[in-house]
């Protein structure tokens, strides 16, 4: 399947700076205004666009220790997963560094064609993508759903409670990561719940699923199945016994997140 690495957040900078560029060089290119040209007034305030109002609000952690900076949680996330999944579990299938940046972006890829490799905090399943068939008829092998049936095991006996509790303990410095990928100023558990429903309408696929090989990497036959987001075939390929656990974990925490009221 098509998981070549892209630099998102390079890419933005290079518009961006292409951007300023074109409009730097512009203004110098232009005479300068007359003196007598009446000065453009200032916008009114309070006809400016108002920041996004928060959806789903999260309360603040109760009895909260002093969390470290973002650049020096790792520790903290690290033994805060430990608690929920075990040692073994992370370091198995857990990327510890910079975890908490690495989570916030993958989520916020997850609706997009492609989620960055090397931005993952999950290690990728053991072995490599298989497909069956023949060169005429090839489909999804599904030898491919048993790479990702310990991980998925291990998210199912995820405490969804305590999970919950552990993002509003650093909940904070979720949020910090998120401002900085330089989105406007919008809250991260708002976009977290909107990932999940979007996760949650993958469709439920019956095998065998036909793939075509155009060039090195393989895609789905089915042009819908390959438009969809990296989130979504990612659920496909992992088999639908595997997506209708990760789905029932989803739900799970959907309804946990959404119980959670600030305090008046």
């Amino acid at each position: 399947m098509n998981e070549n690495i892209k630099w998102i957040a390079a890419a933005v900078a290079v518009v961006g700076l292409s951007i300023g560029g074109i409009v730097y060089f512009s203004q110098r290119d232009k005479a300068p205004a007359p003196i007598d040209e009446p000065i453009a007034a200032l916008p009114d305030e309070s006809a400016l666009p108002e920041a996004p109002a928060v959806e789903h609000p999260l309360p603040a952690a109760e009895n909260q220790e002093a969390l470290p900076s973002l650049d020096q949680s790792d520790g903290a996330m690290k033994n805060a997963i430990t608690g929920l999944i075990g040692k073994e579990s992370v370091e198995r299938f857990v990327v510890t560094d910079d975890v908490i940046r690495h989570t916030v972006v993958s989520i916020d890829n997850l609706t997009n064609p492609q989620v960055a490799i090397r931005l993952r905090p999950v290690k990728p399943a053991p072995g490599t993508f298989a497909a069956g068939g023949t060169e005429e008829a090839l489909v999804l092998d599904p030898a491919n759903y048993e790479r990702y049936k310990p991980l998925v095991q291990t998210v199912r006996s995820l405490d969804t409670g305590k999970l919950v509790e552990t993002y509003v303990r650093h909940y904070p410095l979720f949020q910090e990561a998120y401002e900085n990928l330089g989105h406007p100023p919008q809250y991260f558990n708002d976009r977290l719940v909107e990932v999940i429903d979007h996760l949650l309408l993958t469709p439920e696929l019956a095998d065998p699923i036909p793939l075509v090989r155009p060039s090195v990497q393989f895609q789905f036959a089915d042009p819908d199945l390959e438009a969809r987001s990296a989130g979504q075939k990612l659920l496909i390929r992992m088999g639908s016994d595997n997506a209708r656990a990760i789905k029932a974990k989803l739900r799970e925490l959907r309804t946990e997140l959404l119980a959670q009221k600030p305090a008046n």
